[in-house]
């Protein structure tokens, strides 16, 4: 209760509306996210924020919160089981949340991005290869590409841009994986913005203005082909 009270504080003095949980039935299983959206006649950009292990939906929405509020962005921030088996489901539950929030919200389907950290940036990367179709470009903090996964990238079904961001004293991801993660990426003709942050460990919190606001800048470049 006093994370979602901080959080409604948080968004009210950003100039957004109270945050909404909601519940949406994915597969006959029940997952539930946090929306906020600005009020608006036009149809607004998204982005679909994913966070890390042990973490909450809540939290992301509020880190992302004062940007949405200037930049007029609708936050969707689904709470991710921390389960193995979910990353199988992972892009099918992503664009049954997305569905749901479509019903709620004004967002234009042109203009959906998903940015993910740590666990969330893993699964970002899975969203951003198996719903290329569905996301206009992604974003990631903390996170790379196992090489025995390289093989994601063969479901993309366009090229999709990513932006990646590390702290270069990551010692859950190593700042060589997001090297070699980006390196990759590029060979297989993926536009790539990538940036590390020096001295920076694996929190995401610290530098998340200085990341959101640079993912933002990369991220609002794009959107869906016709």
């Amino acid at each position: 209760m006093r994370a979602t009270v901080l959080l409604a504080v948080a968004l009210s003095s950003a100039g957004l509306s109270s945050p909404k949980h909601h519940t949406v039935t994915c597969d006959q299983r029940a997952y539930d996210y946090v929306l906020s959206a600005p009020k608006s006649h036009d149809r607004l950009p998204a982005i679909m924020l994913l966070h890390g292990a042990g973490g909450q939906a809540s939290e992301m929405v509020e880190l992302w919160a004062p940007l949405a509020a200037r930049e007029h962005v609708v936050l969707i921030a689904p709470q991710l089981p921390r389960e193995l088996a979910f990353e199988q489901v992972a892009p099918a539950v992503f664009r049954c949340v997305l569905a749901d929030a479509k019903r709620l919200a004004a967002v234009d389907s042109d203009r959906v991005y998903l940015f993910g950290y740590s666990m969330g940036g893993y699964l970002a990367y899975d969203g951003a290869m198996f719903d290329s179709d569905v996301f206009a470009a992604a974003g990631v903090y903390a996170s790379t590409i196992d090489p025995d996964y390289y093989s994601i990238v063969d479901h993309a079904k366009r090229k999709i841009p990513i932006a990646i961001f590390i702290g270069d004293h990551d010692r859950y991801n190593p700042v060589d994986g997001a090297r070699q993660t980006r390196d990759f990426l590029e060979q297989h003709g993926f536009p790539v913005h990538y940036l590390e942050f020096p001295g920076q460990d694996h929190s995401y919190s610290p530098v998340g203005d200085s990341v959101n606001s640079d993912a933002w800048h990369f991220l609002s470049g794009y959107r869906l082909p016709h």
